[in-house]
């Protein structure tokens, strides 16, 4: 199938966008464009006109400033496997890519892109929630930081307002103290994961503090598993994954009560790499 007929336009600055965006109440951002293009072929989405703002400077990049790394939304899933910066920094970022589609998606998405698209099976939401991390954006009220936790709405549903553009995401850089894991389960290497789940935790002596326990693939967002999070800071594996609080609702690929039990399968593994790393 073709996509429907739409206009073309590439911009070289943000503010070019945003008007373009006001004016064209149906337009679409095309960054990477790997979920976009899709959308387009199958005519899921049918917007009169395709914002390319791959000729904006500056939204690409990775650095490492003020105890946080900070990477443009323009930054390829590639550039972000093969950065030292984010698997010295950013380490959980670094361990879930690998796990993103395949390689010749991986060379033309954004980090941007996908957590704007906000798929609920994709990884970098859910890591972004795992990390506490947040998002800039830029829009007719100028620039605006929003928390992860306040980001993600429901199905690839977003707090972006309808004229702003994701400009960067941002997250707190590891320390010496910092353990993360992640795992998911798919059917093949590079399909969206059945169950997935990313974690963030700090020793503190023998034990974890600041758990974070971020799902993928159980709702229609990611989602935090706090009760499991609690019993796994008290160093209780089984008693957190009997504290799983996670309805995940039936789908194509497997009953909710399969995904369930795959979660805890999921939290078995990652309490030991969140623990073997101490």
């Amino acid at each position: 199938m073709k996509p429907a007929l739409f206009a073309y336009k590439k911009v070289r600055s943000l503010p070019e966008a945003v008007t373009l965006l006001g004016e064209q109440a149906d337009a679409r951002l095309l960054a990477g464009g790997q979920s976009l293009i899709a959308t387009l072929n199958m005519r899921l989405s049918a917007p009169s006109l395709l914002i390319d703002i791959n000729g904006i400077a500056g939204l690409d990049g990775i650095v490492h400033k003020g105890g946080k790394v900070e990477i443009g939304a323009l930054t390829r899933h590639a550039q972000a496997e093969r950065s030292d910066m984010i698997a010295k920094h950013a380490p959980l970022i670094s361990r879930a890519m690998p796990y993103i589609a395949h390689p010749a998606i991986r060379n033309r998405g954004t980090l941007g892109g996908s957590i704007a698209f906000a798929d609920p099976a994709a990884e970098l939401p859910a890591c972004l929630l795992a990390l506490d991390g947040e998002v800039d954006t830029t829009g007719p009220k100028g620039k605006q930081t929003i928390k992860a936790q306040d980001f993600f709405k429901g199905l690839f549903e977003t707090a972006l307002g309808p004229q702003e553009v994701l400009t960067a995401i941002r997250v707190p850089a590891a320390t010496t103290a910092t353990r993360v894991g992640f795992a998911e389960l798919a059917r093949r290497h590079g399909d969206y994961a059945m169950v997935g789940l990313a974690a963030t935790a700090r020793a503190d002596g023998k034990g974890l503090t600041d758990v974070r326990l971020a799902y993928f693939g159980v709702g229609a967002k990611p989602v935090r598993a706090q009760e499991s999070e609690a019993a796994l800071a008290g160093g209780d594996v089984d008693g957190a994954v009997a504290a799983l609080d996670l309805d995940p609702p039936d789908d194509i690929q497997a009953s909710g009560a399969t995904k369930r039990h795959l979660a805890g399968v999921l939290l078995r593994r990652v309490a030991k790499q969140l623990m073997e790393a101490r």
